[in-house]
């Protein structure tokens, strides 16, 4: 969905439009304002599964992310290492900077987050293996 900057936009939950995210396997994602592939702001909510596990990216962007649902795992670093990341609760709220490698997971929940950002969009994985985009 995208909007003038001259428009109100109003999305109720029971109008998020989820579908299969090319990012991180599993999940669903929706964006809810902007255009992704533009310099634009743009707001994008991610449903993530019980037991799914996002191995390190980074975003030419910072993004600001708010868990609105469910318990969400997030560390920052080159690897995926549990030990080294905290489990946050709906209502915490993180700005990861442009470049910054993170990794997120969620354990016997679902989890929903809130992202924005200023587009466009990239996501380059540390381990280029681990980009569901090349299998």
């Amino acid at each position: 969905m995208s909007a003038a900057a001259d428009e109100a936009v109003l999305v109720t939950p029971d109008q998020v439009s989820w579908t299969d995210s090319p990012v991180i396997p599993n999940a669903k994602g929706a964006f809810l304002t902007g255009d992704p592939s533009k310099a634009e702001v743009t707001v994008l909510r991610v449903k993530l599964p019980p037991h799914c596990k996002h191995p390190p990216p980074t975003h030419p962007f910072p993004e600001v992310a708010t868990v609105l649902s469910g318990r969400l795992g997030f560390g920052l670093g080159d690897a995926f290492d549990t030990s080294k990341g905290q489990i946050f609760g709906a209502g915490t709220f993180a700005v990861v900077p442009a470049k910054r490698s993170h990794y997120i997971w969620t354990e016997e929940d679902e989890a929903i987050v809130q992202v924005q950002f200023v587009g466009p969009f990239g996501i380059d994985y540390v381990n280029p293996a681990d980009d569901p985009r090349k299998r």
